[in-house]
């Protein structure tokens, strides 16, 4: 059983099974509570393969970017049902002056979420700020092969779909030629990548954002729009980016990021024994 979040649960625990967790608070929290020694076990983060492998040269793309004096990108995703609406459109709003400025580019996910679709595209004419739609997997793939080399021809890219599935790959697929992901603090918080940790939306997302913090390649969570833009203010001034590039690696050394290779390691060492 892949234990999700960071803060201890009952309901995220399977009696009898090998439960394996993220992190070591999740680890010493269940054995606490009572869970059997044998039936709890720290794995590392759930992190697709790409995003892993990628690492290195994300890392240096990022730290390249910014020695440059290139466009901070931000990649702002939708979590659950679109909760934060009201929060993630206020720091749309917030943040254009400097996507005018050729400062800050945003890739918007807006997913499969409709609701979410409309209040961006408000956001944006509103605040008088062009974009770029990105609609179907063909898109979303293209546009990341370009990241690599080029820049957006607008400062702005919106992605929706109709289909699940690619509003969820989205995230996955842009995360390496990204800057920053900014989300509330879901599991996203356990991404290899420099993140903005916004307002959560349950209690428990708290915990993960400590753990995006202590690890060095997050931020605390911001509860306010004005500290979230104080906090894109400070990457794009200081050196905070390296910072948390230089920790992602360093975590990545020592196997941080490794949980879904160490579950299947797990379990096939498992199923030999039986």
């Amino acid at each position: 059983n892949l234990v999700i979040d960071n803060h201890a649960q009952w309901f995220v625990v399977v009696p009898g099974c090998l439960n394996l967790v993220q992190g070591p608070s999740n680890y010493h929290s269940l054995l606490k509570m009572g869970v059997p020694e044998d039936q709890v076990q720290i794995a590392g983060h759930w992190i697709p393969r790409d995003l892993v492998e990628g690492i290195p040269d994300a890392s240096a793309r990022r730290t390249a970017r910014r020695k440059a004096g290139k466009p901070l990108r931000i990649i702002i995703p939708v979590g659950g049902a679109g909760a934060q609406r009201k929060f993630i459109v206020n720091l749309v709003g917030a943040l254009s002056g400097l996507v005018k400025e050729g400062k800050v580019q945003l890739f918007l996910n807006a997913a499969d979420h409709e609701h979410m679709k409309e209040a961006f595209i408000g956001a944006l004419e509103s605040n008088d700020m062009d974009y770029d739609k990105v609609v179907d997997m063909k898109g979303v793939q293209s546009f990341r092969e370009k990241m690599l080399t080029e820049e957006p021809k607008k400062n702005v890219t919106l992605f929706t779909y109709d289909d699940y599935f690619t509003a969820v790959a989205t995230t996955d697929i842009l995360c390496n030629v990204a800057d920053v992901l900014c989300c509330k603090p879901s599991e996203l918080a356990f991404y290899p990548i420099p993140k903005l940790m916004i307002r959560r939306v349950g209690d428990h997302e708290a915990y993960s954002a400590m753990r995006a913090s202590e690890l060095g390649d997050g931020t605390l969570e911001v509860r306010e729009v004005p500290e979230a833009v104080r906090y894109v203010e400070l990457f794009l001034t200081t050196k905070l980016i390296e910072t948390m590039n230089n920790s992602i690696e360093a975590n990545n050394k020592i196997g941080i990021y490794d949980g879904c290779k160490n579950a299947m390691r797990i379990a096939l060492e498992r199923s030999e024994k039986m």
